[in-house]
């Protein structure tokens, strides 16, 4: 071998020494971005903030186009959760699904990450309010316990970012990091709310629903929507009490709550407001539609049989008011609004006791006034 070969040979040898130091310091830089992200995340305890800073921090540190989170949520639980800490109208790059279908046919039996070209039909439900057109994409799944709750997506316009098998170690580790930290904090979340559910019949309690009320409230000024108030209360619910003992009052009370339950949405509010009355809040429902849930809460609780342990049939009714107020920005306080609101479908309770219970009386509309006029519902 000739002196200009071995010069040939050598300079090869000095370019890809070059290429390999300089491949080792993207990685080491990579591991570093990824060990910075997961201190961080591991330090937060709000579930709102760990999904905005999985949502914009990631995509800003990675340099990526784009950035959505998938949470499978068939209970509404954490949509709940959220709702309570923030707008969910802002984060359309969060999303929730009632199933793991679409994951699932993604992954089949799989738990690493996909990563590869972008399929418009198979890949547009992980970015569904993107306008861009993606050349790769990185599908992450989340996986707790052997189950898969949710995916992180990401996506680029670069064909040569995510290729089959490149990196897949530091997105697996990305993932299980997120993982633990998203179960972590809806765990958090859960204990917070401990205080806020009745013991007796495991339904949200009167604290719960006096925050969601001002939460639900402002949204609804916000937006200029309508909220509706059912308010409850068992008919004759002390006879009971004193004919058969406080054990079957309490039998009474967790098997109605129940029946509320089946009649209701999962984006419906209903709490333990006070002794046998019970409160619902129906958001985004027009009058006749509350009316409506109304009546077949009050038809199926009176064809509804409890046989006690005495053997006696127990047959109870429900007296129910109801009410609805519709948000305008800037006229009113949300306290106002939600007290105003309970007001009026109290009232309406009132008279449906007075006029032989086992009904619904409606008082329609809460009208919201001027600031300086009386007030009218």
């Amino acid at each position: 071998m000739n002196e200009d070969d071995l010069y040939s040979q050598n300079q090869v040898l000095r370019r890809q020494l070059k290429a390999f130091v300089s491949q080792a310091r993207n990685n080491e830089e990579k591991m570093h971005r990824f060990q910075n992200q997961e201190l961080r995340l591991i330090s937060l305890n709000s579930l709102a903030e760990l999904i905005e800073t999985i949502l914009y921090e990631y995509r800003a540190s990675f340099e990526l186009d784009a950035v959505t989170l998938t949470l499978v949520d068939p209970s509404y639980e954490i949509r709940h959760i959220l709702e309570d800490e923030s707008d969910l109208h802002q984060h359309p790059q969060l999303l929730f699904w009632g199933s793991t279908d679409k994951l699932d046919a993604l992954f089949g039996c799989s738990e690493a990450p996909f990563l590869g070209y972008y399929r418009e039909h198979e890949h547009r439900p992980f970015f569904p309010s993107s306008e861009q057109c993606f050349a790769s994409v990185a599908v992450l799944p989340l996986i707790r316990s052997g189950e898969i709750i949710g995916s992180i997506n990401l996506g680029s316009r670069r064909e040569e970012r995510f290729i089959k098998g490149s990196g897949t170690d530091f997105l697996q580790r990305l993932a299980a990091v997120v993982a633990i930290c998203l179960e972590n904090a809806c765990n958090h979340e859960r204990l917070k709310r401990v205080g806020l559910t009745d013991f007796l019949t495991s339904v949200n309690n009167r604290r719960y629903f006096d925050q969601r009320l001002l939460e639900e409230m402002t949204r609804c000024q916000r937006q200029s929507s309508v909220t509706s108030c059912l308010l409850l209360d068992i008919d004759f619910f002390k006879k009971i009490n004193d004919s058969h003992g406080h054990r079957v009052g309490d039998r009474v009370l967790k098997e109605f709550a129940a029946l509320i339950r089946k009649q209701l949405r999962v984006s419906d509010l209903l709490a333990r407001y006070g002794g046998e009355e019970f409160v619902v809040l129906l958001v985004d429902t027009p009058l006749s539609l509350s009316i409506e849930i109304a009546e077949r809460i009050r038809s199926e609780l009176e064809q509804h049989r409890m046989v006690i342990e005495s053997g006696d049939v127990l047959q109870i009714t429900v007296s129910i008011g109801v009410a609805l107020i519709e948000g305008k920005p800037n006229q009113q306080s949300a306290e106002w609004m939600g007290e105003l609101l309970v007001e009026q479908a109290d009232q309406a309770l009132y008279r449906a006791k007075n006029e032989g219970r086992n009904r619904v009386i409606c008082n329609g509309f809460c009208l919201l006034p001027d600031p300086l006029s009386p007030t009218a519902c």
